[in-house]
């Protein structure tokens, strides 16, 4: 926030007066109190830093905040008590300690907040102005951290980690309902047949993107509450999970991040690996991550740790080797064979059928049923003069369903 430079002439005019004490009595949050000078010099610090995004009332609607080019994801609204990255089981209140490490090191990647350089007791104060916007910070104590379990593979078991991780990842934890998934329509039937005895055999169109998903943040009350605590959401806010091989991850710090201050926490790979694992095993409040201390045992968590950092690692673009494999897999996953495939006792077509039924459904997707779009797809069609009688009925059905024109399903 400190750091936001080009905020502070339009800050220091949205303050004026701002010295003014607004606290002459003690607040009490989660049975500590904290005195009003404390709560003052705390307003004085957030009306000045974070004031512009956050807004006067802390509700997020500060007027630098309208204007950023992240507002997918606008400035918090403290109001709500609710916190993405706390390090507690969601949607606990996290501990100061939690807040001070979101704040200073180093914000949040990619996004507009960046880090600040606050004294220790000058972020204390402005936090506890912070916790008088919500009451839930007057009524519930800080949730426990949670505990980092210790790496039971470590790199001599690195590779057995991935692989129990990318299982998990499509199958038992259902990451794949909300991010991309990585392996192809195969590979997904046989994971989930071996884990649950069933394979998989319905294969979305969009199981290769991340999902548009509400969380409980919330852009527009429905006018008219009297008590924070009744309020109603009329728009939610709305966030694209990343797609872990070519989107930053907001919560987590690479080796690569930079910053502009010499004294700040040198960011590692195991920094990168501690911000997963908090991640992971707290979820994120207020979004649709579950918290999976508890849920997962500790090797499944770590499993799902060494898998989300190999993703990461292939997005970067500086690294030839990544670039390669991260081609190398979109290519696998958006291959016609890939999108054609469907289990033996599903599909009867012959081969070059299905990767017919696969182009049908990506023109579809496209095009939708243009004329232009029909008439090409009649005359890809492969040949079927080879085929029985039933083999030519079944092979119908499915041509239907994929999409494709009648005319090339007219057996």
């Amino acid at each position: 926030m400190r750091n936001l430079r080009w905020l502070l002439p339009l800050a220091s005019l949205l303050v004026i007066g701002c010295s003014v004490k607004k606290f002459s009595q003690p607040v009490t949050f989660g049975g500590e109190a904290v005195s009003a000078d404390r709560l003052n010099k705390g307003f004085e610090g957030y009306a000045r830093y974070c004031m512009p995004c956050h807004g006067e009332n802390g509700d997020g609607k500060g007027v630098s905040g309208a204007g950023m080019p992240n507002m997918s994801r606008p400035p918090r609204d403290f109001t709500q008590g609710l916190f993405k990255f706390g390090g507690v089981a969601a949607p606990a209140l996290p501990p100061d300690s939690e807040l001070k490490r979101i704040v200073r090191s180093p914000g949040l990647h990619e996004l507009t907040m960046l880090p600040s350089d606050f004294s220790d007791s000058d972020l204390s104060d402005i936090l506890s102005l912070i916790k008088t916007f919500s009451p839930k910070w007057k009524e519930e104590k800080p949730g426990a951290l949670v505990d980092m379990g210790l790496d039971p593979y470590g790199a001599a078991r690195k590779d057995e980690a991935i692989a129990l991780g990318r299982s998990l990842y499509h199958a038992k934890a259902q990451c794949s309902g909300c991010h991309p998934s990585y392996v192809t329509h195969e590979e997904l039937f046989n994971i989930t047949k071996e884990r649950t005895g069933n394979g998989q055999t319905e294969f979305s169109a969009e199981m290769y993107h991340a999902q548009l998903k509400d969380t409980e943040y919330c852009l527009e009350w429905k006018t008219g509450w009297k008590r924070v605590e009744d309020r109603e959401c009329v728009t939610p806010v709305k966030v694209m999970p990343p797609d872990f091989t070519r989107d930053p991850v907001h919560s987590v710090r690479l080796p690569s991040t930079v910053h502009d201050r010499p004294e700040a926490e040198v960011i590692t790979d195991d920094t990168t690996t501690r911000d997963l694992y908090r991640t992971i095993a707290s979820g994120i409040g207020g979004a649709n991550m579950p918290t999976w201390k508890g849920a997962l045992t500790e090797q499944e968590i770590w499993g799902l740790v060494y898998y989300t950092k190999s993703l990461i690692a292939m997005n970067n673009p500086a690294d030839a080797q990544a670039r390669s494999a991260t081609a190398s897999l979109h290519a696998r996953l958006a291959d016609p064979a890939n999108l054609a495939w469907w289990p033996p006792s599903r599909s009867t077509a012959p081969a070059d059928w299905r990767a017919y039924f696969a182009k049908c459904r990506e023109a579809k997707q496209a095009n939708g049923t243009s004329v232009a779009a029909s008439m090409r797809l009649v005359s890809q069609a492969p040949a079927s003069s080879s085929l029985d009688a039933s083999s030519k009925k079944n092979l119908r059905y499915e041509c239907l369903g994929a999409g494709c024109p009648a005319a090339a399903c007219n057996f």
